[in-house]
């Protein structure tokens, strides 16, 4: 597990990546102590329960996110994850529609829609 704070188009926004960590609620607490506004996590850190929205995790996690006043980025291909549920694919496809939660496929791309203007791409 490794968490560091870098800044994308001079946002501050913590990168974690690795395998799953205890808790992704964790990653919270992390982006306040790094002063970070957004988390960009891999989806190895999240891990599958993230993907299962029957467990809860994705949807604690966001909403934990959204009242901290914090982005949530997935960095990766979810591919894996997605290809076989209609759920996963609207969830995404809704979320990438939003401000605060995005499914990105690498941190480039997240730079990119950070530095956007509102109402594109934001």
């Amino acid at each position: 597990m490794t968490e560091q704070l870098i800044h994308l188009s001079q946002t501050p926004v913590l990168f974690a990546d690795g395998t799953p960590g205890e808790d992704p609620l964790e990653l919270i607490g992390a982006a306040f102590g790094h002063e970070a506004t957004w988390i960009a996590a891999t989806h190895q850190r999240l891990g599958p329960d993230f993907f299962d929205l029957r467990s809860g995790v994705a949807g604690e996690l966001t909403q934990k996110c959204v009242q901290y006043h914090l982005g949530l980025a997935v960095v990766g291909d979810i591919a894996p994850y997605s290809g076989g549920s209609e759920a996963v694919r609207s969830w995404v496809g809704e979320a990438n529609r939003g401000r605060r939660l995005w499914f990105v496929a690498d941190l480039d791309e997240l730079e990119q829609r950070l530095g956007a203007p509102a109402g594109r791409g934001r």
